[in-house]
Formats: structure tokens, sequence, C-alpha cells
């Protein structure tokens, strides 16, 4: 087993195996964890199957691991214990003590089925007591079949239930009172129906005796009964993602994780697919589902990669530009030290000094509003429009209130916060930058919930006195003595007992094969951000050098560090 997979899914079933082959089969690393305790495990054969009905289960889920592990993914038999989101990835906590850190997860547990407290009933689960007259009314047609209320569906299962069989009797149990109308229904049918409960299921396999409360013993060849379905979610609490009540007619029916019609949580990275999501969902739903979402992953991550790559072009491009640039002016006489002027620039061969560093011409001009414009006004959007990993991780905890977003771009950040239920001041020095961020809060909308302000915060141009419950911003690279200056402005906007969040790429980095300007002054760490607060007046949370993969311009895998700093203002 490796320690990194784009994909790590939990879950061995038909949903599991199914999303795993679809992703090994896109050429994806894949890891499968598999406890081993399949909900239908106790039944004797699978149906509904084209082609493979009648096939017992088990033997279903060894010819798909089979499959899986064909196509080079993993399958390992164990249990994921927790799932944590933490630098931009997922770290994935084993029941042996080992984790493995995934790009995404997809969550195939299943349910469990909680039967009624009735003596009998769970020993018999799976072979005479049973739930599905689609999984197994064809084995017990034209025999005595008993149903057991517990929820609203009764009387619909005693309809279904009728198609495979004239003797059916409905022991009403805990389930409401029929409707008359069902009442009626059920009689035309000849449905028995008994208003009383169940108090033990004896007798052989296919010779069941269902002993109820008023001393009447009815037989039958099989027991039905509704379960309360839940499902095995615990492991994904850490993300803050679990069950939520699944009711009928008031009353609680089962557990289901919410997600989307793709499969897709709440969290993004997260996804569900089978009865962890869908309760109805049959052996061949199931697996359905698991190739859909198995190509939907697919699909993101195909996405990211781009989004990354083009970044990656991006920073070669000006990285580029920037060397060319040193080159050519070492052919005209070396490097000059001390400020110039725009004139002195061009002069000295298209270096100038900006605050104190010696750069490029190329990378000078990044520190001027025009070349923001100029990017910001091309026909396509310069960056993805999805937040930053690291504002998702460090803000989830955070209740929404106000808050700014400094140096905001086109405004992804601001997007997703106002998303998470905060209202947003977003600033930027470049007007088209603001202009692509109102524009996508418009089409995504949360236009009510986002100020877009442009202001400068080196010099102080455009703000007020507001105080905002989050100050945060993301890979502002200035040179010492201006980030002194907008750190500390930034701070100075923090309410009391709010939140600043600073992250930037770390110096550390400058000698990877991610290109990098070659001007260490524009980076720095963590350390040097916190020990410009006053620890009077700051609690400082986090101080991290947080790596994630990345992916250089030539495709090959590199680790890349963010400084993060994160500090609550005392109150």
């Amino acid at each position: 087993m490796d320690e990194r997979y784009d994909v790590v899914v939990v879950g061995g079933g038909a949903a599991g195996l199914s999303g795993a082959l679809t992703l090994a089969r896109a050429r994806r690393s894949v890891l499968v964890v598999d406890a081993g305790d399949p909900r239908n495990a106790p039944a004797a054969h699978a149906h509904g199957l084209l082609t493979r009905d009648g096939t017992p289960p088990l033997d279903l889920l060894a010819a798909g691991r089979a499959e899986v592990e064909g196509y080079g993914a993993h399958v390992e038999r164990g249990e994921v214990l927790a799932v944590h989101h933490e630098d931009g990835a997922f770290t994935v906590e084993l029941a042996d003590g080992r984790s493995v850190v995934a790009r995404a997860v997809l969550s195939a547990t299943g349910l469990r089925d909680e039967l009624p407290d009735v003596p009998g009933l769970a020993q018999r689960w799976g072979t005479d007591v049973l739930h599905c007259p689609y999984c197994h009314g064809w084995e017990v047609r034209d025999r005595a079949v008993v149903i057991l209320g517990t929820n609203p569906l009764a009387a619909h299962a005693a309809q279904l239930w009728r198609q495979w069989t004239d003797d059916v009797t409905l022991v009403r149990h805990t389930a409401p009172p029929l409707a008359p109308e069902d009442a009626e229904r059920l009689a035309a049918r000849g449905v028995r129906v008994l208003d009383t409960t169940a108090v033990a299921v004896d007798g052989p396999s296919g010779d069941l005796t269902v002993h109820l409360a008023d001393g009447t013993a009815v037989p039958a060849a099989a027991v039905v009964t509704g379960t309360r379905m839940v499902a095995r979610a615990e492991h994904l609490a850490p993300l803050g993602l679990h069950p939520v009540p699944l009711e009928m007619a008031g009353q609680e029916i089962g557990r289901a994780v919410p997600a989307g019609p793709d499969g897709a949580t709440a969290l993004p990275g997260v996804w569900v697919a089978g009865n962890v999501t869908d309760l109805r969902a049959t052996v061949v739903v199931a697996a359905a589902a698991g190739v859909m979402v198995g190509a939907m992953i697919n699909a993101d991550l195909v996405a990211r990669d781009a989004d990354a790559a083009v970044d990656a072009h991006r920073l070669a491009a000006t990285a580029s530009t920037a060397h060319a640039a040193h080159a050519e002016h070492g052919r005209h006489g070396g490097h000059t030290h001390g400020g110039h002027t725009p004139a002195d620039a061009a002069a000295a061969g298209g270096r100038r000094t900006v605050h104190g560093v010696d750069l490029p011409e190329e990378l000078a001009g990044m520190f001027e509003p025009e070349f923001w414009e100029e990017r910001y006004s091309g026909p396509a959007p310069t960056w993805s429009g999805r937040p930053n990993d690291t504002l998702v991780q460090e803000t989830r905890d955070l209740p929404p209130g106000r808050a700014l977003d400094v140096a905001a771009g086109e405004g992804g950040d601001a997007l997703w916060l106002a998303e998470q239920g905060w209202h947003v001041t977003a600033t930027d020095w470049a007007a088209a930058g603001l202009a692509r961020g109102e524009a996508a809060a418009a089409e995504r909308g949360v236009a009510d919930r986002v100020v877009w302000r442009q202001a400068d915060i080196v010099d102080g141009t455009g703000w007020g006195d507001e105080t905002y419950d989050l100050v945060t911003s993301h890979y502002l690279h200035l040179p010492p003595d201006l980030r002194t200056a907008a750190v500390r402005r930034m701070a100075s906007f923090v309410s009391p007992g709010g939140t600043l969040l600073v992250v930037g790429h770390h110096a550390r980095d400058l000698r990877t094969t991610m290109p990098r300007p070659d001007v260490p002054e524009l980076f720095t760490d963590a350390d040097e951000i916190a020990a410009l607060l006053d620890p009077a007046q700051w609690e400082v949370v986090t101080v991290d050098a947080r790596a994630h993969e990345a992916t250089d311009p030539d495709g090959r895998p590199v680790v890349l560090h963010d400084a993060v700093l994160r500090a609550r203002r005392l109150p």
C-alpha cells in the first residue's frame, strides 16, 4: 500500500467497487478500504442484476475486487476510523494505526439495518426475515407472508407484497394507524390486518410462527419488516459531515448523508455513493451510482489538474520573462544597486528598485495597478474561481459574520465565504478584477452578501473605520517594508475576538522545480508575520509551513509549502 492516492474509497460493496473500477480505468491511483461487512451478506443470492441474477452476494464482491485490482487499484481489508481535511488534502486514518493521504474521498460504506426488538428476528435477517419484494418476492411467491409494520410505509409494503402472493397478513406492530383509504385497499385485496404487536418469531426456515401479543400464532414462510436504516458514516464526522434524519408522516425512518445528485457532499473533495446517501438503493442501483460518482470525481480532479497547470504555466511565463530580462541586463554590464526612477531603470538595463528590493522590470510592474488591470481585463478569468484550500480549512469552524478579503483579485475566496453565510467586503486595487467578482456574485446568487471596494492595503487609500470578524489575505507578496505595513493595517481591521488569516508562498520553495520569481525578499514564513502582532493583544492559533502537493510545468510532482498565520484578537 502506498501513502498517497488520488482517491481513497471507503467501503468495498457494489457502490465502492464500481466507483473504484471507474477511477482505476481512468488511470487514477485508488485505494479501496473494505471492512468486509456488506449489508446483504446474510442473503443467499442477489437478484435484479441482469446477467448475474441469483449470484451469491459475496461471490459478486470477490469478482468485483479482482476486476478493480486488474486495473492497478489496491483493495485492502480494514476499517477507516476517521477522515481529516488538512493541507488541501485528506488524511485517512486506518484502524491498524496507519494513515494515507488522498486528494479525494469516496465514502460508500452503506447502512446498518436496525430491526424491531422482537426475539427471533435478528438471527433470521436476510434469509427468512426480509424487507424488499424486488429482492426476495419471487422466492416466496404464493406462500404465506407476514408483515410487521414499523413505519408509515407498512400499508404500502403490504400492497406490494400482495403482487407475489395472495396470503399476506399485516401485523400493525408499531406502525401508525392505517388511513381509511389504505384499510379499504388492503381489505379489497384480501390482505388481513391485525391491530396488535409481535412478541416473538420462531420455527425452522420456511416454516415460521409469528407470536402476537394477544396470544395468536400466525404461520409464515417469511416475515417482512421495515428497518430503521442508518448510514455508516462515523468516519466522516471529523469533516463535519453527518447523517441527517429522513422522516415520513412525522416519523424518522432512517438517516443518510446528504449529497447532490452527482454524489458531492457539502465539503469539496468528499463524495458519497450507494446506501450511505440513498437508503433505497438496491445492488444494481448502488453500483450505477458508484460508476456515476467515480466519473464525477475524475472530472473534478481533471479540472483541478488543469487549474494547477494553468497557474503553473502563468507563473512559469512570469518567471521566464523575469529571468530573460535579468540575462539581458547582465549582457549590458551587470547589477546595479540603489533607488531608481523609471527612467533610471531603463538606463540600467530593465531593473528597478521597489521599496529597497532590486527587481527585474517585469516583476516591478506587478506592484502597479496597471499590471493587474491589464491582466484582469483579458477575455478569460485569470484564476479558477475556487476558494483557496487553506481558507476553507481554517475558517470552517468559525461562525459566519463580517469578513474582509484583502487583495481579492477576481473574488474566489470572497464568493465562497458569502456562500457559507458571511457578509464580505472584497478589496483590490484593480477594478477589472473586482468587476469579474461582482459578475460572478450575481451568477452565484450572493450579490447581496458581497461589497466590492477598490482599495490599496499598502498606502491605506479607500479604507474606512470598519472592523471585521475575519480579515484574510492569500498570496499577497510584497517587499518587506510594504509587507509590514500591510499586515499591521489588516490586523487593525480585526474586531475583538475576530480572526486574522494571512497565507503566502513559503520562501523554502524557491529552489523547487515550480517556477517562482528568484527574489527571496518577496517571500516569508509565518513566524515573521506573527512577530508583527502584539502578544498582549493577540493569540496566535496557527503558525505553519503547510505542505501540499502540486505539479510543475513539466508534469512532475512537487511538494510546496504555504506560510500560514492564523491569529485571534483578544477580547
